[in-house]
């Protein structure tokens, strides 16, 4: 269940712009706990369908494991856990946006597990507002900002400061780990 980015039509409305120009930013909004959050479109790179993991040993526990996209080795993060709300089972509607995180000199590609994919807004960069500040203790570096959606509140997530601290095995640890847990599997198997 692969659901193209470009198929999705921008959805425009209250505190929304329709012009595509430097004023204004695209995002994919989504679903966690009744609560409606958005990611830049440009760092989306698709959509899928909830599918098994293969695990990898000592991770967080929001690290649900890894999958094998089209050759490349994504470690695959359940926000709910990152979040620290309370985990659900996954269902027909749980999907996993996968993006690409700057990190340093380099790109990486992560998927987040989300309750539901909601819409694609133009948000005008004027109608962002700031995060509260709920003082030191509480780390919200990684949100850009708050604004509003169909009535509803749209928390705006940096993507880059939220899974950019992720400390993930390098891809070509967490290829050999898929190897020899492929390997394992056949001998088992065989």
């Amino acid at each position: 269940m692969t659901e193209k980015i470009k198929n999705m039509q921008p959805k425009y409305n209250q505190g929304m712009k329709q012009d595509n120009d430097e004023d204004s930013q695209q995002y994919l909004t989504f679903i966690m706990a009744n609560e409606e959050y958005g990611v830049e479109i440009l760092s989306v790179q698709e959509i899928r369908g909830w599918e098994s993991t293969t695990v990898i040993p000592n991770a967080p526990s929001h690290v649900k494991g890894v999958i094998n996209l089209r050759g490349t080795i994504v470690p695959i993060i359940d926000l709910r856990q990152r979040f620290g709300i309370e985990v659900l089972d996954y269902g027909a509607t749980t999907v996993v946006i996968v993006v690409k995180v700057a990190i340093a000199n380099e790109h990486k590609v992560i998927g987040i597990v989300v309750d539901a994919v909601s819409d694609v807004f133009s948000v005008n960069n004027d109608d962002v507002r700031d995060a509260p500040n709920f003082g030191e203790d509480t780390d919200l570096s990684f949100i850009k900002g708050l604004t509003n959606a169909d009535e509803k509140m749209v928390i705006l997530l940096d993507i880059n400061r939220l899974l950019g601290n992720e400390v993930l095995p390098e891809a070509e640890l967490l290829s050999q780990l898929m190897h020899n847990l492929d390997a394992d599997k056949q001998v088992v198997n065989g």
